[in-house]
């Protein structure tokens, strides 16, 4: 019993010195399973005392099958004194891993679960133009997602069930700033005699946004940093396309005016990949070919939040018609430990950049963000109170 009491009492004495002391419980606990490492990162860290002057992170790795396509995973264990476990966690190895960088815009055409609202559209009856929204109106930007409890592959499938019901009251479901909601539409017969939901709607998105990195196993891609969305609703891809744009110039960014990317591409010309996941952290895919997105001669190791510090770091971007590196300052790199876009916040440094650009404009996010030699995570937002700040996502998001 008195061994007991006396164990507890350590125990208890070692928590004690662990919020006394100040030795990075914060940052420990901050960190989700599975974040990305490597065995000199853990070592530095302990080394730079990050996780506080009593405790020590230790990292096992299994040995690697030779066939192992993937990054390799091991465990991570936090000990006090060195001794006494206090947190054990699964971590993602990035010794070696190398990807080809990117830093070019690239076009995205995302196709969508669901019908996007454009606008309203007027039905022609025999006793002239009718309104099907009268009491609640669907808006721009609205998800319909269901329409009488049934789920629809395409916009051809959404006609074919209006038209083959026998009823003109509609249920309809659908996402507004990713809430879901219902509403009832009565659909107006149009002078052919055919059923009519009144609305103009799309199942695909179009947009500019950066290429971060491509494995070079596989060419499996990155790109953005955060989802595409439509009117605050993250969009589920049911595929997608990628192509090669051509910069057309710069709308430079100023308070209250993000700017913009000037570039165009078209559909109708072969695409460079597939899209397969847009996620809150970044759109991802496999590209088929990777001429003129990236230099198979230039390649970067990946880097996890660990190798994130404030301090001097750099943004890849071809603003200016090539992929150059552009100086930043890392101004605070966050805790977290559930997935967010705005993990690191940075100030344009560079004065070429902020004569091209005015700082961050829209079509940069997905640039890579490197620090130390590493690709530690890519450009998301930019501050409308102040175009020369910006933030980025971790690279650990994204792997």
């Amino acid at each position: 019993m008195k061994k007991k009491a006396a164990w507890l009492s350590f125990v208890a004495l070692a928590i004690v010195v662990l919020f006394a002391c100040n030795i990075g419980l914060k940052q420990i606990y901050s960190l989700p399973d599975g974040f990305l490492a490597s065995v000199e990162e853990i070592a530095e860290a302990n080394s730079q005392k990050k996780f506080g002057s009593f405790v020590q992170a230790q990292m096992s790795t299994p040995e690697v099958a030779t066939s192992t396509a993937g990054p390799n995973e091991g465990t991570i264990v936090f000990k006090l004194f060195g001794f006494i476990p206090i947190r054990k966690m699964r971590v993602v190895c990035s010794n070696e891993q190398q990807v080809y960088l990117g830093g070019v815009p690239i076009g995205i055409v995302l196709s969508t679960n669901g019908a996007i609202v454009m606008s309203e559209r007027m039905v022609e009856t025999d006793e002239g133009l009718v309104s099907t929204q009268k009491s609640v109106p669907l808006k721009e930007g609205d998800i319909v997602t269901h329409i009488n409890g049934q789920q629809f592959s395409s916009l051809e499938n959404l006609q074919e069930i209006v038209q083959e019901s026998p009823d003109q009251n509609f249920e309809i479901s659908f996402l507004r700033a990713d809430k879901q909601r219902k509403a009832l539409i009565k659909c107006e017969k149009d002078i052919s005699g055919k059923n009519k939901l009144g609305l103009w709607v799309k199942d695909d998105v179009s947009g500019v946004g950066t290429l971060t990195y491509v494995g070079k196993n596989g060419g499996c891609f990155a790109a953005l940093g955060h989802a595409i969305t439509e009117n605050q609703n993250s969009l589920q891809a049911k595929g997608g396309k990628v192509f090669q744009c051509q910069m057309l110039g710069v709308e430079k960014g100023e308070k209250n005016n993000p700017g913009q990317l000037r570039c165009t591409f078209l559909q109708n010309e072969q695409p460079k990949g597939e899209v397969e996941r847009n996620t809150k952290y970044g759109v991802f895919g496999k590209l088929s070919n990777m001429e003129g997105l990236v230099d198979q001669n230039l390649t970067v190791s990946l880097g996890g939040r660990l190798s994130v510090c404030p301090g001097k770091a750099f943004i890849v971007s071809s603003v200016s018609g090539i992929r150059e590196e552009y100086e930043i300052e890392i101004i605070k790199a966050n805790y977290q430990s559930k997935a967010n876009d705005k993990s690191i916040v940075f100030r344009v440094k560079d004065k070429r950049l902020i004569d091209l650009t005015g700082g961050i404009v829209q079509g940069m996010s997905g640039s890579p963000i490197i620090q130390n030699g590493k690709l530690v995570g890519a450009v998301t937002h930019v501050f409308m109170s102040d175009p020369t700040k910006g933030y980025g996502v971790y690279s650990d998001w994204m792997v």
